[in-house]
């Protein structure tokens, strides 16, 4: 019996066929008329949107309100429960840097962070001791958006570089303020990367610029108190398919620019000796080979995959002639021991790993060369190395948590070995990590794979497939989904479900080759191994498959379109968060922001015909069928330059179309914001209440 019952006529879209021909092969579009011809403008101004458009998504989201419209007071009390598990007047253990300790503070019932100043040693609790830096609820205030980028102090702890997107477009401003007087002076860096890198002096910084598509192609020297015009263009990328950023060095000595697509990376080193120079170049980018660097005093550490160390190694160059010609390995390549990434200080190299798909922090003496690692014991859990603000230190800092255990933060000595604890991580309405199980269990793939999946469930919930199931993916990019404690997902454990995290390929969890069987001509593992979760869930009693929701965004959407096609049968219903479901057109498009540098990962149609079929033989949008869907829920941002909203809109369009089935299909299209939905914590809250509804709604169990 379906739980949507009474709906409104869902809208219906105009149909404009488009005919694509490309490799010989034709096809039609008929909504491609979709995507808005004037999309790099309107994101910086969203009221230039076509009006037929407008009424459109507009009558999209009424549709989608009439058919939540019984949620609303579950969403209220998820919200509330949510809320409640958020220590509304938290603060961060600030970080020593020179003379001072930086840190970050909310206020009750602020959205956005503070960022303060104390004296280095002194009582971070004493709030009259704060020096207020940044005030982001001021800054936000009267703003439907605001993101901060967190705001980055000159060596002399003078001036400030803070930064923000008021569309969602993610077009960073950028301004210089004053950390004495709280003001901000007259500079103002438009259309940035969200960043600066500070010179030694607090005279100058450099920063990325994007261009009209959207892609930080330039690199740019400003000198406070001059205008933006008057910057002096360092570097300029001409390759569309390569990201670019600028940063500082620990010790002052350099300013890195890092260019790089998914495989393959370059650096320029600029000495902040002569800040005039012109940046060096340190290695040539080679296809698939990738190194990345940080500082070391006399010597760079660089890791890198170079000489087929597929789970990379680390080496070290002198940094006077830091070719590649002259580097040196220090930490070996050992196959399925995946190195995530490194940072070096005056005595010790550190570096993060993962092994059998759980994270491990390294620490090497730098003079002896004697190794030791820090790990934990738990099934499946999450560590973040934040290493220090200073070079000359002994002292690093790492956070830890699972499932069922609130985040700690530890200060850790890497002479002494000395670890202790700072923080743990407070629930005000409480939280019994004994009541709540958290599993790390292995499901078997289509090809006898082994697909990770870390489970968290009450410790009464009863598995004999009557509980629902919020079963989480991504798998793209070579990103892990950590088995972290996230207090959200425990309203879902709360009311019975299981809430899973399918680890399958397109990540990193099991090594590198886990990331290349998931990509380019092997991408269809991913959605397989997704469903191959599904599986084992309803095999082994946790779920069964009138039960399951699945949940994935942005490149995880893509997941969710794949199924959706694959095996709707296998799914109560589907939450897709800003979808990347058009993959074909996407990656026909080189003048969308992600498309050039996309390539690697998802194949180039445009220039190859069999990487044309890779991608259409599973591109969710190309792939609707005649079939009944689960009812789906997808998520938009009218503003984001990652997953622009005509895909998710377009996609909506033609299930609506073609499903044989009676469940709704339904599109939220939040109109003030971007790829990562609201900006203030609470209203991301309200976002995750009104998603949790949808799949409890859907499990019959409201």
């Amino acid at each position: 019996m379906s739980v949507f019952n009474n709906l409104p006529v869902a809208p219906s879209a105009a149909k404009k066929p488009v005919t694509d021909i490309r490799h010989g092969i034709v096809r039609t579009d008929d909504y491609a008329w979709m995507r808005a011809d004037n999309w790099q403008a309107m994101f910086k101004d969203p009221s230039l949107l076509d009006p037929e458009l407008r009424r459109h998504l507009e009558a999209e989201n009424a549709y989608m309100e009439a058919a939540m419209a019984d949620t609303k007071d579950l969403q209220k009390a998820l919200f509330a429960e949510m809320k409640g598990r958020i220590k509304e007047d938290d603060s961060s253990i600030p970080m020593k840097d020179g003379p001072y300790a930086y840190g970050t503070a909310f206020v009750t019932g602020g959205e956005q962070p503070r960022y303060f100043r104390i004296p280095r040693d002194a009582d971070h609790k004493d709030e009259a001791i704060r020096k207020l830096l940044l005030d982001g609820d001021k800054e936000a205030a009267g703003k439907d958006y605001f993101r901060l980028a967190g705001i980055d102090h000159s060596s002399d702890h003078a001036f400030g570089i803070w930064g923000y997107d008021d569309k969602g477009s993610e077009y960073f401003t950028l301004r210089v303020r004053n950390l004495e007087t709280g003001e901000d002076l007259a500079d103002v860096i438009e259309n940035t990367g969200g960043g600066g890198a500070w010179a030694p002096d607090g005279k100058s910084f450099f920063y990325t610029l994007q261009d009209e598509n959207h892609r930080p192609s330039k690199v740019f020297h400003h000198i406070v108190g001059q205008p933006q015009s008057a910057d002096r263009l360092v570097y300029e990328e001409e390759d569309p398919g390569f990201f670019m950023s600028v940063g500082g060095s620990l010790l002052d000595d350099f300013i890195y620019i890092d260019i790089h697509d998914h495989e393959t990376s370059e650096y320029y080193i600029l000495s902040t000796k002569d800040l005039t120079a012109e940046p060096r170049l340190v290695a040539k980018r080679v296809e698939g080979v990738e190194y990345s660097m940080t500082e070391g005093g006399d010597v760079f550490y660089i890791l890198t995959n170079d000489g087929g160390a597929k789970d990379f190694k680390i080496m070290e160059a002198p940094v006077e002639a830091p070719g590649k010609e002259n580097w040196k390995e220090v930490v070996p390549h050992e196959p399925g021991r995946l190195i995530l990434s490194h940072m070096a200080f005056a005595r010790h190299l550190v570096w993060l790993e993962r092994r059998d798909g759980l994270p491990v922090i390294m620490i090497r003496d730098r003079k002896s060369g004697e190794a030791h690692a820090i790990a934990f014991a738990e099934e499946a859990y999450s560590l973040g190395l934040q290493g220090a603000a200073e070079y000359d230190t002994d002292v690093i800092r790492f956070s830890y948590s699972s499932m069922t255990t609130p985040s700690q933060l530890f200060d850790y000595n890497m002479a002494t070995r000395e670890r202790v604890l700072l923080k743990t991580q407070e629930v005000p309405s409480g939280h019994d990590p004994d009541d709540y199980v958290t599993r790390r269990v292995f499901a078997e793939a289509h090809d006898g794979e082994k697909v990770p999946v870390t489970l968290l469930y009450r410790k009464d919930t009863k598995l004999d497939g009557s509980a629902p199931c919020l079963l989480y993916g991504y798998g793209a990019y070579g990103i892990t989904i950590p088995a972290g404690f996230n207090t959200n997902c425990l309203s879902l454990a709360d009311r019975g479900f299981v809430y899973a995290i399918a680890h399958i390929r397109g990540g990193k969890d099991k090594g590198f080759s886990w990331y290349e069987d998931g990509k380019m001509e092997k991408k269809v593992n991913t959605f397989k191994d997704f469903i191959s979760a599904a599986d084992y869930l309803v095999k082994e009693g946790f779920t069964s498959y009138d039960r399951i929701i699945a949940e994935g965004g942005s490149a995880g959407g893509m997941l969710m379109g794949a199924v959706a096609n694959m095996a709707p049968e296998k799914f109560a219903g589907i939450i897709a968060a800003v979808p990347f479901v058009d993959v074909l057109n996407t990656m026909l498009d080189d003048t969308l922001p992600l498309t050039p540098p996309e390539w690697p990962e998802w194949g180039n149609p445009i220039e190859s015909e069999e990487e044309y079929r890779w991608i259409a033989a599973y591109s969710p949008y190309d792939n609707v069928g005649e079939k009944p869907y689960p009812p789906i829920l997808a998520l938009s941002g009218l503003t984001d330059p990652r997953v622009t909203y005509w895909e998710p809109t377009k996609w909506v369009a033609r299930l609506r179309e073609k499903t044989t089935g009676e469940a709704p299909i339904l599109l939220k299209t939040n109109m003030a914001a971007g790829h990562g939905g609201k900006s203030g914590r609470f209203q991301r809250l309200e976002e995750v209440a009104f998603e949790y509804a949808f799949a409890i709604k859907v499990a019959g169990k409201m």
